[in-house]
């Protein structure tokens, strides 16, 4: 009998196996220091600043992003020109200098082809040159283009929407405005609302914590060690056990939401009605909404620490008060709150 279970098990053990195996990231590799190039040294020591370096993905992001057939050079003083120039050359008119511009659309694939450093541009040294294609290619401004573009990856994309600080203040008021309203609603239809009139599982109310928690996290890791944030933001990855201690509690809690959210599901469904689930649960991802956008926005303003520990303390006293079912029907089997007859099969239960 032993035996069956483990042979019914090992699939579950290789499975699992092969999935934390195929998780683990390597890393960059790079050949040894003392094979390296000037040039080589050069890269590494910008990617270890800036984040990326050539070769690096991006995509439009922004309406559009100018670049130059060159970088532009700014201009040299006037008596250097008539010593230096030749009589040709002081004829020729000054516009034929400068660079050609061209427009990179929205969603336009690009590629960092190489990176120059200009001390002389008092805007910003550091210009970067992007190719979309083999005739599409050109120059611009470090800064311009961070303003304009993001890396081509999807975590990285999903991370600049959820950041966008119009957005969350939109969202905040949209989710603030209807979660009001709808407890208003479920209340006066005396249906089931987390927190309030709850099912008796503990799982809705972990999953509002957890939600509260990490938005808690997220902030205080842009706020406290933003190049920790701004390096995962380049290079992201959903493995915790590939990234800082940090960042890899983030993703944890990440993984924890996304299992709890299933579990708070499959619980709520077995307990309640079709209907009432699905309003229970539509109730339980607006506050969840509530929680992230809140969190997140007053954490940047110390507000969120203490919030938090309130947020906690006043959801573990409603459930433990008055949510946690402490019996169990002898007939049925269903959770009750208290002793009596039962709601399913009206067994009287002392």
């Amino acid at each position: 009998m032993r035996n069956n279970k483990l042979f019914t098990l090992l699939p579950f053990y290789l499975f699992t196996l092969i999935l934390f195996a195929s998780c683990y990231n390597h890393g960059q590799r790079t050949p040894d220091a003392w094979d390296l190039t000037k040039e080589q040294l050069d890269s590494i020591s910008f990617s270890t600043t800036h984040h990326y370096t050539q070769g690096y993905n991006f995509v439009v992001t922004a309406d559009s992003l100018v670049i130059y057939d060159l970088p532009p050079v700014p201009p040299i003083d006037a008596q250097t020109i008539a010593l230096d120039a030749q009589p040709s050359t002081l004829d020729a008119p000054i516009t034929n200098l400068k660079p050609q511009t061209s427009k990179l659309k929205r969603k336009s694939l690009l590629v960092v082809a190489d990176i120059d450093i200009l001390p002389q541009d008092s805007i910003d040294s550091v210009w970067v040159k992007v190719a979309a294609d083999q005739l599409t290619q050109g120059w611009v401004r470090e800064s311009e283009m961070l303003l304009a573009v993001s890396p081509d990856d999807s975590i990285s994309q999903f991370i600049d929407f959820f950041s966008d600080s119009h957005l969350l203040i939109f969202l905040a008021f949209i989710i603030l405005v209807s979660v009001a309203y709808g407890i208003y609603r479920l209340q006066r239809r005396n249906a089931y609302i987390v927190h309030f009139r709850d099912t008796g599982s503990f799982y809705p109310t972990l999953l509002c914590l957890l939600v509260s928690a990490s938005a808690t996290l997220y902030a205080s890791i842009q706020m406290f060690a933003p190049e920790t944030w701004r390096h995962f933001y380049y290079h992201p990855s959903l493995n915790p056990f590939a990234l800082p201690a940090i960042l890899g509690v983030f993703i944890i809690s990440v993984w924890a939401i996304l299992i709890i959210a299933l579990a708070a599901v499959d619980d709520t469904v077995r307990r309640l009605h079709l209907g009432d689930a699905v309003l229970y649960l539509c109730g339980l991802a607006g506050i969840c909404a509530v929680c992230y956008v809140v969190f997140s926005i007053t954490t940047l303003y110390y507000v969120g620490y203490p919030l938090l520990i309130a947020y906690i303390a006043f959801a573990l006293w409603r459930y433990f008060r008055f949510s946690r079912l402490r019996y169990v029907c002898g007939n049925c089997g269903k959770p009750l709150a208290d002793k009596g007859i039962c709601p399913r099969c009206g067994a009287k239960n002392t």
